[in-house]
């Protein structure tokens, strides 16, 4: 039996990020994941600066034989209607490959790890979580999205079965006639808003890929409202009329209406597993950055890992991501007052689709960026 100070369940962006600002710590830590990598992740990928900033990424360094596709422009539009595009007269977002960005974070820290390793059991033994009845420690951190196993010890909170955002899609590297033909252009991301905004849809080429998806609250009417959606898109010539392979789904839960407790005894929840997903546009990848940074500050400080020493973690989370609404509110991407008709004619605007939908709900650009503790 192997001990550590905590192990982390999941090797994504949260829990790499995670061990890299642990390394200097002192804590011995162990970083467990189901997949070897690089591996493929559902994800339309595309990154702020702010989490460039965030992680000390050189993007020179990081452009070097992986996807980096600068965006300047968005296109978004309420289905069946036309769409409008702004230009926002600089880079304010950059696509990535997530199969490459979570191996790039990962081969970052020292930390060990045991990959291609799916975690089968856990039992609380002696003040300790032991795994796979190999390797034991007093914390875990679930960061293992939203299915992590180690979520499910912390159970299920009120109303988590509400508002679980199931999403469907597709990235492929299209051919030469293909890529020529395909009217969606790589620094203009295209985002489709649902009639009942429950959802939205997104056509996003980043260089020669195409990550086509759409996410909704009401699962089984997925299949239907993406069907309808890629068939428009071919039809209009924004994506290939013949597109490889299956659709790919995943899951997660949007902040405002997650009811999963952050912390208990010696556990302690970040990224998907934790359910902060923006609630304005699902967007994972920035919240699950920065609560590991949050959580490693506050395990480098507690005097324990009981849930009341852990909770300072959860404070930290309600002062940057704000008090969670109402887990029986309605609403996936837009707040109550945006309501048909009124979005119809919203979305036909400049001002709103470019101050509000992108720069506010998508790009988080009032936020500035969480800068780790050293």
């Amino acid at each position: 039996m192997e001990p550590y100070d905590l192990i982390i369940v999941g090797a994504g962006p949260a829990g790499s990020t995670l061990a890299k600002a642990l390394e200097d710590s002192g804590k011995r830590t162990l970083l467990i994941d189901k997949q070897d990598f690089p591996r493929d992740k559902t994800c339309a990928g595309w990154v702020t600066p702010a989490v460039i900033e965030t992680l000390g990424i050189d993007l020179a360094e990081y452009g070097k034989g992986r996807t980096l596709q600068p965006i300047r422009r968005f296109r978004i539009g309420m289905m069946g209607q036309q769409a409008v595009e702004n230009d926002h007269g600089s880079v304010v977002s950059y696509g990535i490959r997530r199969c490459e960005f979570d191996d790039y974070l990962l081969a970052r820290t020292n930390t060990p790890k045991q990959l291609g390793t799916p975690v089968k059991n856990i039992i609380r033994k002696d003040g300790n979580w032991l795994i796979n009845d190999t390797w034991c420690a007093p914390l875990l951190v679930g960061a293992g999205g939203h299915f992590c196993p180690v979520a499910r010890l912390i159970g299920d909170g009120p109303g988590s079965h509400e508002t679980v955002v199931a999403a469907k899609e597709i990235e492929f590297e299209m051919t030469h006639d293909q890529a020529n033909a395909c009217e969606a252009r790589g620094d203009t991301p295209e985002l489709w808003f649902c009639k009942d905004l429950k959802g939205y849809a997104w056509v996003f080429r980043k260089g020669n890929y195409l990550n086509i998806g759409l996410g909704r609250e009401d699962n089984h009417k997925l299949t239907e409202h993406l069907q309808d959606f890629v068939e428009t898109m071919k039809a209009s010539g924004r994506i290939p009329a013949e597109l490889p392979g299956r659709f790919k789904g995943h899951a997660y839960l949007l902040y405002d209406h997650a009811g999963r407790a952050l912390v208990d005894d010696g556990l302690i929840l970040i990224g998907d597993a934790a359910g902060l997903a923006y609630t304005q546009s699902g967007e994972g990848i920035r919240p699950a950055i920065e609560s590991a940074l949050l959580a490693a500050d506050v395990i480098k400080q507690a005097p324990g890992f009981s849930a009341s020493s852990l909770q300072a973690y959860g404070d930290a989370i309600t002062e940057r991501f704000g008090h969670r609404g109402s887990v029986n509110k309605e609403g996936f991407q837009v707040p109550d007052w945006i309501r048909m008709p009124l979005a119809s004619t919203l979305m036909r605007s400049h001002w709103f689709t470019r101050k509000v939908v992108t720069e506010r709900w998508f790009l988080h650009q009032e936020v500035p960026a969480l800068v780790a503790n050293s």
